[in-house]
């Protein structure tokens, strides 16, 4: 092909030749590893002793040791996990399922998830899925991993996912879910609490035209946090806050604020999340509104851009670490009793003002 040959439309129809990304095939790996056969011939030795040699607590003589560990090393030999779990079935693996992280909050969740399931002796598991806030559409597959338990910040939204799940008879425990069953939890930061926190706080702070930028329609979190948020202001005296949004995103943040700017006046806005907070300070901004002095922004889930100075966010942080122990807890619990009720846990939102609404 010449240089001019670059994008000439192949097709013959005058239209530009879309270039599709290659199919990928799955990796194959035709490897062979060294067997435990293998390295019992080379250390001179029984199979059996090979096997004790790699079982922790397992009566093994230091000089059979000292043979075996040196003839699977020179072998390059590793056990494999597949004896132990067809024996005990247990993998020690936790599926950890994780989206969106283009938000700040799940990768801080999968962070601090990932390092206290090792410091338990756990394997973790990665699985990641398309959507920023439901388990539902994966639910199917994780019933097919053999793992000891599934995590995730993902909430549950249906029942026929959430008995999917259950019926898998694996501990799962995911963030802000509505919806449990048997072996199915869920922990969670007390929305409805922050909400009214947030519709507090404006108050105070003098607003008079409140607002709401949401997130998904059918996410539970969001929900919660307008319905508190209705709560406060009603117990406030002030009147029912406009609503606008569908996304946890900044350009949805953005989007919002922009709407509830031409749409009337508007002086406080309580925002689903941070991303969206910090859309609708920029869109604010551009808009010639001064932050706090003409509108004044809450946030949800304290992500570190909420500290930066261009933002000074008022937000509330979840206390991650205190969804992570609350999460892992009710595993234990759920594993111990085989069944589980299906538990539901909140932890209390933690505010934290900045500039953004102070006076």
């Amino acid at each position: 092909m010449t240089g001019t040959d670059l994008g000439r439309d192949t097709a013959g129809d005058g239209s530009a030749d879309e270039r599709q990304p290659p199919q990928r095939t799955p990796i194959m790996v035709s490897k062979r590893y060294p067997t435990s056969i293998e390295v019992a011939r080379l250390a001179g030795v029984s199979q059996s002793a090979v096997s004790r040699t790699f079982t922790p607590g397992a009566s093994v003589s230091a000089r059979t040791r000292d043979k075996v560990l040196a003839a699977a090393d020179s072998l390059g030999f590793r056990p494999s996990l597949i004896p132990k779990i067809m024996l005990t079935d247990r993998s020690g693996l936790v599926a950890l399922v994780v989206g969106g992280l283009e938000n700040a909050f799940y990768a801080r969740v999968v962070q601090i998830l990932a390092a206290r399931l090792r410091e338990a002796g756990n394997q973790v598991l990665l699985v990641p899925v398309d959507s920023d806030y439901t388990l539902d559409a994966v639910a199917a597959r994780l019933a097919q991993y053999r793992v000891d338990a599934i995590v995730s910040a993902l909430a549950v939204l249906s029942r026929d996912a959430a008995e999917t799940l259950s019926a898998s008879r694996i501990p799962v425990v995911s963030f802000n879910t509505p919806v449990t069953a048997a072996r199915v939890g869920s922990v969670g930061s007390d929305n409805a609490l922050g909400g009214w926190q947030a519709a507090a706080l404006l108050h105070a702070r003098g607003i008079r035209h409140p607002a709401f930028v949401a997130g998904p329609a059918d996410s539970p979190a969001s929900t919660e946090r307008l319905t508190g948020f209705r709560d406060g202001l009603r117990a406030a005296g002030l009147p029912e806050p406009r609503v606008a949004g569908s996304a946890y995103t900044y350009d949805g943040g953005a989007e919002a604020a922009t709407q509830l700017c031409t749409e009337g006046a508007v002086d406080g806005i309580f925002c689903a999340n941070d991303l969206c907070a910090l859309g609708t300070i920029d869109a604010l901004r551009r808009a010639g509104r001064r932050i706090p002095d003409d509108v004044r922004v809450i946030g949800y889930d304290d992500t570190p851009a909420a500290s930066w100075g261009g933002y000074d966010l008022t937000s509330f942080d979840q206390d991650v670490p205190a969804l992570v122990e609350a999460a892992l807890a009710m595993i234990d619990r759920m594993a111990a009793e085989d069944a589980g009720a299906g538990e539901r846990e909140l932890i209390p939102p933690r505010l934290t003002e900045r500039g953004s609404t102070r006076s």
